[in-house]
């Protein structure tokens, strides 16, 4: 086993064990500090398969800006009414047998796979072939794509601010 199979396991069990944590916490920051080491095992999954740029975006994007978003609109909002509630301990466990049977199960199946030669030169200049691809090939999407995002913006804005005048005018 080597040392990039070793490192690919613990950050996919970090995924994992971010993911499951997340769903069973019952505080919501909580819940928000698990997602975020969930992203950012992903990012180091990421590079472990030679995509950084990918990895960047994933704890520029994810890990930062959405996260930071969640928090607001936790912040922001109220949360009467939750209760504390906790998970009975034969729920929890057979939980953690199904993961662990899941993970030997694969494991097992990944071991025995073989998929060939792997391409030697896939990640040279990786982030700058990104770029070449983006700006020349597919410049019409992604400049569509930012006129989309833009007129979503504009148009939450609008309904914003119509609900606004909506409860001014009903004061």
């Amino acid at each position: 086993m080597t040392g990039e199979m070793i490192a690919f396991f613990i950050l996919a069990l970090t995924a994992i064990a971010g993911g499951v944590m997340m769903i069973n916490m019952t505080n919501v920051i909580h819940m928000v500090v698990a997602l975020v080491f969930t992203f950012l095992a992903i990012a180091g999954i990421y590079i472990t398969l030679s995509a950084e740029f990918v990895a960047a975006v994933q704890v520029l994007i994810y890990s930062g800006a959405i996260t930071i978003i969640m928090l607001f609109g936790i912040m922001l909002t109220r949360h009467e009414g939750m209760t504390e509630w906790k998970l009975p301990r034969l729920t929890v466990l057979l939980s953690g047998a199904g993961i662990i049977v899941f993970f030997v199960i694969m494991f097992f199946g990944i071991n025995r796979l073989s998929l060939g030669n792997p391409a030697t030169d896939l990640h040279v200049d990786n982030t700058k072939n990104i770029g070449i691809e983006l700006y020349s090939k597919y410049v019409i999407p992604f400049e569509l794509t930012s006129v989309l995002l833009l007129v979503a913006l504009i148009g939450a804005i609008v309904i914003a601010k119509r609900d606004d005048e909506k409860e001014e005018a009903g004061k």
